[in-house]
């Protein structure tokens, strides 16, 4: 479970949320819908504790994430938090099994368990034939599935996605669509911030929440 509880976030005196209360269960899908700069963003950087309130409080299951000190930030969302960025955040000279790896690097995996985790999201995201391609040189779709793939190699409780289909056309953006649904099979808490209307009337939602000026409507 994850609450949102009186949030306000600052930047160099100009207030980017105000008043945010927010529950969100296990293994609710939640689209946060609203313009650039409206504070989608900032709200899912603070459920991944990538910042810290101004105001208020982040709690993840029984845990003040908004308290937590840097390095117990960074643990908390190596083991809870799979983020798909909007830009996919991949490097670019790395093969396609090397990016999907870069979580596991601070953990001390045995060598065996590394591979079973690799070829279980190769294969649930139809890119184990791509396993040993530089990412450079795979279509746009496929980068998005390399980042996916990365987003879920440590089984996170929590999948976020900020804008996953912007750079997307509607076949690509359709086909995400899909890898949304099976994820959500798997119980996760799925969060997704997005202005595109193609989320928005999606049997598989269970919430639509607007944000505008940093506000909740």
């Amino acid at each position: 479970m994850i609450i949102l509880k009186d949030i306000v976030k600052e930047y160099d005196n100009i207030i980017a949320l105000k008043d945010i209360n927010l529950k969100i269960d296990s293994g609710e899908l939640v689209i946060l819908k609203g313009v650039s700069g409206s504070g989608k963003s900032t709200i899912l950087s603070l459920i991944a504790g990538i910042n810290r309130p101004t105001l208020g409080e982040v709690i993840v299951d029984n845990r003040r994430v908004s308290k937590l000190q840097d390095r117990f930030a960074s643990l908390y969302r190596r083991e809870s938090i799979g983020f798909i960025f909007q830009k996919y955040n991949l490097i670019p000279n790395l093969t396609v099994s090397d990016n999907i790896l870069t979580p596991l690097i601070p953990i001390n995996l045995r060598e065996d368990e590394v591979r079973e985790r690799l070829d279980k999201v190769l294969k649930e995201f139809n890119i184990l034939d791509k396993r040993d391609i530089v990412v450079k040189n795979l279509s746009g779709g496929e980068q998005q599935r390399v980042a996916i793939a990365r987003a879920f190699i440590n089984n996170p409780k929590i999948i976020i996605a900020d804008e996953p289909t912007a750079n997307l056309d509607e076949v690509l953006s359709m086909s995400f669509i899909d890898i949304v649904k099976n994820l959500k099979d798997n119980k996760k808490i799925i969060i997704i911030a997005t202005h595109d209307p193609i989320f928005f009337d999606l049997d598989i939602v269970d919430r639509l929440i607007e944000i505008k000026n940093g506000k909740i409507l």
